[in-house]
């Protein structure tokens, strides 16, 4: 256990020391420096020929939301046809079907905005076509939606009064070329030669030990897992996710993966520092994060190693750990820090059963979601950290007797209403959605729904509402990852989860870039000995302090009745 412990330190500092430079790069590339990846640029004017864009054209705020929220909509509907006519269409070597209309919006909605909730099995549900040329391209675009937001957050928050805060779909196309397609080739390599399938050739055939015949689902996978983390996308090739050992064949592969999903967000941080020049705010940052992270991940491991006391009541020695849904080759103390840094970067691919983790592991994966700004996913997690600095910074300058300023501009009523009710709809979807199916479920024939509430839960009591409540948790986080006791692929969480899904990804951009926005055509206050510093170990404590009392207290009654219910009934 002591080399998993071990293994699990490495994993965290070497991303840490890869993602200082990688941010330094990154800080140059929305700045239009010189770089390494300047031989894409030929590419890069290609499609902007080829799409009519204008890469010089300055927008505003506004603009920069007009473009964000048309470009996705014509995502969304291209995604939603395809998956409606799968069926009918080529690359469908094991005959996968077509989507019914409610999965085909979840599926589109849910990929679209980073989530990757799946609702059906990767392996039946869709065809080598639509993971291609419609998930994986999604899995690029979203994740590039959020870094060319923030792109545009950094812009607006350099010391000079504007409202030109670049092109929307230049930092749309130079996130994908030069951010996630480089690392995302690097880790397909990486993953085809540890045996991640790259065929296009249909199930593969043979005799198993017990003389049945076995069909196991192949398809060119490498490159579509590789983007599903680099850009904290999460969603499988096949139905096990990275639990599945041609997903994730070894401790390698493992351990490439949970790095691969940590580098961009940790980088974006440290991009931060070097982009506006401000390397101690980007340090405060990442270490209010990483103080956020350790209070979730420590407990987690310690639990899985603990393992369970039922188990352990009947007479059985868990030299291992708690085992149950985890993968014997990666052990409950990787498997365990997998679902803490999945749930806090938002990218919700698993190497374990989530619904099988301990209690207290599953409430700090709850919790992980719910503050949901600790690192988070490619870009939003700053967004919505973003909010609470604000609220933070206000609430500061008052207790100080002093006007709140962030970075030289002062933070006024408008800002801080657009910050109050983002950092309040978080809450209100998850705890509205988990309360509204829980009536449905509490009532007769499901209120005329096609598949009676009786048959959601696999689970009752507790634990059946913490499946509950972790859906729409899942979704509101653009997390994806779920408790699969939850029968989800049914008209009522197929279009319920949908809006979750909508109104959990644009409104958190949309805030911090309003925000944003408003405050660059504000005059710039040089700091003075009267200013706030935001960039002391002290305001840290307070915006940590903020966090917790905002996102995770808002949900103490919830999780009481889930999975603190659950662990008073065990132990």
């Amino acid at each position: 256990m002591t080399k998993e412990i071990i293994g699990i330190v490495f994993m965290f500092l070497i991303t840490v020391l890869l993602a200082i430079p990688f941010g330094k790069y990154i800080a140059k590339v929305f700045k239009g420096e010189k770089t390494v990846t300047d031989f894409m640029k030929p590419f890069e004017r290609l499609i902007y020929k080829l799409s009519g864009i204008n890469p010089e054209k300055e927008m505003n705020w506004k603009q920069h939301l007009l473009a964000l929220l048309t470009i996705n909509m014509i995502w969304f509907v291209y995604a939603f046809i395809m998956f409606l006519i799968q069926g009918s269409l080529f690359l469908n070597p094991d005959g996968n079907p077509s989507m019914t209309p409610d999965l085909s919006f979840n599926t589109a909605i849910s990929f679209l905005v980073n989530c990757n909730l799946q609702d059906y099995s990767g392996e039946t549900g869709v065809t080598y076509l639509t993971q291609l040329f419609v998930i994986t391209f999604l899995m690029f675009v979203s994740a590039a939606t959020a870094i060319a937001g923030l792109a545009v957050i950094f812009r607006a928050l350099q010391d000079k009064v504007t409202d030109k805060l670049g092109n929307y779909f230049h930092y749309l196309v130079i996130s994908c070329t030069r951010i996630l397609l480089p690392l995302s080739i690097l880790v397909a390599v990486l993953l085809a030669f540890n045996g991640t399938p790259t065929s296009y050739a249909g199930k593969s055939t043979f005799l198993g030990v017990q003389g049945d015949t076995v069909n196991v689902a192949r398809g060119p996978a490498a490159g579509m897992i590789a983007i599903k983390h680099i850009g904290t996308n999460g969603g499988g090739w096949f139905g096990a996710n990275s639990a599945h050992p041609l997903e994730n064949p070894n401790y390698f592969t493992n351990v490439l993966e949970m790095v691969a999903q940590f580098i961009v967000p940790l980088a974006l941080i440290f991009a931060l520092g070097f982009y506006l020049k401000k390397k101690k705010l980007a340090y405060v940052i990442f270490g209010v994060m990483t103080l956020g992270f350790l209070l979730l991940v420590i407990p987690t491991i310690y639990y899985e190693i603990k393992g369970s006391p039922t188990i352990a009541s009947m007479g059985v020695t868990q030299t291992t750990g708690a085992m149950e849904g985890k993968e014997v080759r990666f052990g409950p103390a990787a498997s365990g820090y997998w679902s803490i840094l999945t749930t806090v970067i938002s990218t919700g691919s698993v190497n374990s059963m989530h619904d099988s983790s301990m209690p207290v592991s599953g409430l700090m994966q709850l919790l992980a979601m719910m503050t949901n700004a600790f690192y988070g996913g490619c870009g939003a997690g700053f967004m919505n950290y973003f909010i609470f600095l604000i609220i933070a910074v206000f609430m500061s300058g008052l207790m100080v007797g002093r006007t709140p300023e962030f970075l030289g501009r002062k933070i006024e009523a408008k800002e801080m209403k657009i910050a109050a009710i983002i950092a309040l709809l978080h809450p209100l979807i998850i705890l509205a959605g988990t309360a509204l199916s829980t009536y449905i479920l509490s009532s007769h024939g499901g209120m005329g729904w096609a598949v009676k509430p009786s048959t959601w839960l696999n689970n009752p009591g507790s634990h059946g509402f913490s499946e509950m409540l972790y859906q729409y948790t899942s979704c509101a986080a653009n997390n994806g990852s779920g408790f699969e006791g939850l029968a989800d692929n049914n008209p009522w969480w197929n279009i319920s989860t949908g809006f979750v899904l909508i109104l959990g990804r644009y409104l958190p951009i949309i805030g911090p870039i309003a925000i944003a926005g408003i405050m660059a055509q504000k005059k710039y206050i040089p700091e003075a000995a009267g200013t706030l510093r935001t960039d002391t170990f002290t305001f840290g404590i307070v915006t940590f302090g903020v966090i917790a009392i905002i996102a995770a207290l808002s949900f103490f009654p919830a999780l009481t009745l889930g999975p603190i219910a659950e662990y008073f009934s065990i132990y």
